[in-house]
């Protein structure tokens, strides 16, 4: 390799200035090093996904980001259809309503006696404290609609969180399910009973009430997407289990197809058997896990190129190793001010006909 191949684009250090955009200080931050780059990279990638035409945009939310106040910021990137789909873990679309209702969190320490605060019924989300009495009144509305919901039909979470957006919306709280049900946005929620969820369908069942939520019939509802869509960009905000499910649209559309492949689609055939991939175009992960222990929150991106789940071209995909309380609010910031008009997101109201 020539020498002169490593020395193409010269670091630009920053210069303080005043009034400077949250956007120009992440592109003046791509131009530098380490993850202060990345987070500059990750930008510029959802930015493309956006202005993609062709991409369906899915984020995959893990962890508990709604008590940390992250859930005002899901409610913008629907309400502008910066993502099209949200693949989220139970907490994440639950604890949200507790806010949304009105009680909020309290700023509290990490530094403080745990059987104390289970004494006075105070829950402890590590630095944020919540009222035990508040989380059971969350709980309690989910009930009341868990109780008006059909006992002979199987749901997909999609479904349920679908229905339960609109019974919100009608109440006028504005949770994460009812800014997506009114813009659109479906959300899978694959281990949905990890969460206030669970206990929710016990309290309905006490009460002679049986739903049953269908977790075949909902993989095959997420997979369909991947028949649905040219192309496929990807954000996950932590890993787990909404980073595994959304990754499983690049192959597992094979299997459905009995191993046909997608008209329309341009993808891969593995070497050895009648196995099509559609990577996903673009990704984008923001993580505090690392690779080495071999859990999927910490999978590299380049790691799952192997799968053909991503894709392999530069330039299309950023892992950013920092703290998603401080990236997210960073990255959002910045798209709004370089995108002043709202994404017109493809129609996903398919998924919803047969709850309509």
């Amino acid at each position: 390799m020539n020498n002169n191949s490593y020395f193409q684009k010269k670091l630009e250090p920053i210069k303080v200035t005043k009034q400077k955009s949250v956007s120009q200080l992440l592109s003046e931050m791509g131009k530098t090093a380490y993850q202060g780059r990345k987070l500059g990279e990750a930008v510029d990638i959802w930015e493309k996904m956006v202005n993609d035409k062709d991409t369906l945009i899915v984020l995959g939310l893990a962890g508990s980001m709604s008590t940390a106040g992250q859930w005002t910021i899901v409610n913008w990137l629907m309400e502008n259809r910066f993502i099209d789909v949200l693949v989220s873990t139970g907490a994440n679309v639950s604890e949200d309503i507790v806010d949304a209702m009105g009680f909020g969190y309290w700023q509290g320490s990490h530094m403080v006696n745990d059987q104390e605060l289970l004494e006075n019924d105070v829950n402890r989300y590590y630095d944020v404290f919540g009222k035990e009495t508040d989380y059971r009144k969350m709980e309690e509305l989910i009930t009341d609609f868990v109780m008006t919901l059909k006992t002979d039909y199987n749901y997909t979470s999609a479904e349920f969180l679908y229905l339960l957006g609109k019974y919100l919306g009608k109440k006028n709280i504005p949770s994460i399910t009812a800014v997506a049900a009114a813009n659109g946005v479906p959300i899978f929620s694959p281990a949905m009973v990890d969460s206030a969820y669970g206990e929710t369908f016990l309290m309905a069942k006490n009460q002679g009430h049986n739903v049953v939520i269908d977790s075949v019939k909902e993989f095959d509802q997420f997979i369909s997407i991947g028949t649905k869509t040219k192309d496929v960009g990807v954000v996950y905000i932590g890993g787990g289990v909404p980073k595994d499910l959304t990754q499983l649209i690049a192959i597992s559309v094979s299997p459905m197809t009995q191993d046909q492949g997608v008209k329309g689609r341009s993808g891969g055939l593995r070497k050895g058997l009648q196995e099509y991939y559609y990577p996903h175009k673009y990704a984008i992960q923001i993580t505090t896990d690392s690779p080495q222990w071999g859990g999927l929150s910490g999978c590299t991106l380049e790691e799952a190129i192997s799968w053909g789940k991503i894709n392999n071209e530069t330039g299309t995909r950023a892992v950013c190793y920092c703290d998603a309380t401080i990236a997210l609010p960073l990255i959002t910031h910045a798209l709004s001010d370089r995108i002043i008009e709202k994404r017109k997101g493809p129609d996903m109201s398919w998924l919803f006909k047969d709850v309509q």
